[in-house]
């Protein structure tokens, strides 16, 4: 069955602007936000992507496309490029323009230890100067424009977040794993917690073939008083961290329990937290090992 394309209506939001005023931490937000986003993007091939993307059947409906002087010569396509989504149908712009002033501009160059894009062999006012005049018209063009000279990334991300979404609590999730330690250490965990202190199940004949899915395991794990103390004084932890990784701006928190092989101790102690944190947040549980036995 052919997908009637012009039913589609696309949201494409242009995060252009200033060099240096924050255009990273505007896609990661959009990132974060669902957004299906595309950085460096030349604006000669925005018609061509538009159209690739609503005759593809991925039902991609939010789009986010980083586009400024990395794509040299092709910037000056940009106009032309916002007149025809303009009058597209099914196509939503909105161009999202981030501006700073030039003290902030030069010391984030500066702390970056980057040079200006238009400035390679001159000083980064001058690089800055010229930009300001290229972009004018698009920042004339802007629907949303934001200056970044005072905010911190993490306020940047919280406008964003604010002014396109309307549901910034949505965005925190907590992601609660178990693993074992003789499997490798997880690279993608915040937060890592070794349990292999905790009498194992595993030397009791009746409990080895079980996992801490099974109450069998997780009663056992969980009457034992390290185990008791261990739970009290980490759910008094998480209420402490927990809302800081969020004030800072973290979209996703991966907490992890690790045992020795990823099967008992580790696997209830991850369903424990799991079932306790997802009262207070979005909450995923994975158990990156419960399938690997010792032949």
């Amino acid at each position: 069955m052919e997908q009637n394309v012009e039913a589609i209506n696309n949201e494409v939001v242009i995060i252009t602007g200033m060099s240096g005023a924050g255009k990273t931490v505007a896609v990661q937000s959009f990132e974060d936000l669902g957004y299906y986003c595309i950085d460096n993007l030349p604006p000669a091939l925005l018609a061509t992507f538009i159209k690739l993307m609503r005759e593809s059947g991925q039902h991609i409906q939010k789009v986010a496309v980083v586009m400024d002087l990395r794509g040299g010569e092709f910037f000056e396509a940009l106009i032309d490029a916002i007149d025809q989504m303009e009058h597209q149908k099914g196509i939503t712009p909105h161009i999202l323009f981030l501006d700073a002033n030039n003290e902030s501009l030069v010391r984030r160059y500066k702390e970056s230890r980057r040079s200006h894009p238009l400035a390679k062999n001159s000083l980064p006012l001058e690089g800055i100067a010229r930009e300001r005049e290229i972009l004018a018209d698009v920042k004339m063009r802007a629907h949303t424009v934001i200056n970044t000279s005072l905010l911190k990334p993490r306020e940047l991300r919280e406008k964003l977040v604010s002014d396109f979404s309307g549901q910034k609590a949505s965005m925190f999730t907590i992601n609660v794993m178990s693993f074992g330690f003789k499997h490798g250490m997880p690279i993608d965990a915040d937060l890592v917690f070794d349990v292999r202190f905790l009498p194992n199940p595993y030397y009791i004949d009746e409990l080895r073939p079980k996992t801490g899915l099974q109450h069998e395991v997780s009663s056992y794990v969980l009457a034992q008083p390290e185990a008791q103390e261990l739970a009290e004084k980490l759910t008094d932890l998480f209420a402490f961290m927990v809302p800081q990784y969020k004030k800072e701006g973290k979209s996703q928190l991966v907490i992890a329990f690790g045992c020795t092989g990823g099967q008992h101790r580790s696997v209830t102690f991850a369903e424990y937290f799991g079932e306790h944190l997802a009262r207070l947040e979005p909450t995923h549980i994975t158990h990156r090992d419960i399938n690997l036995r010792k032949a």
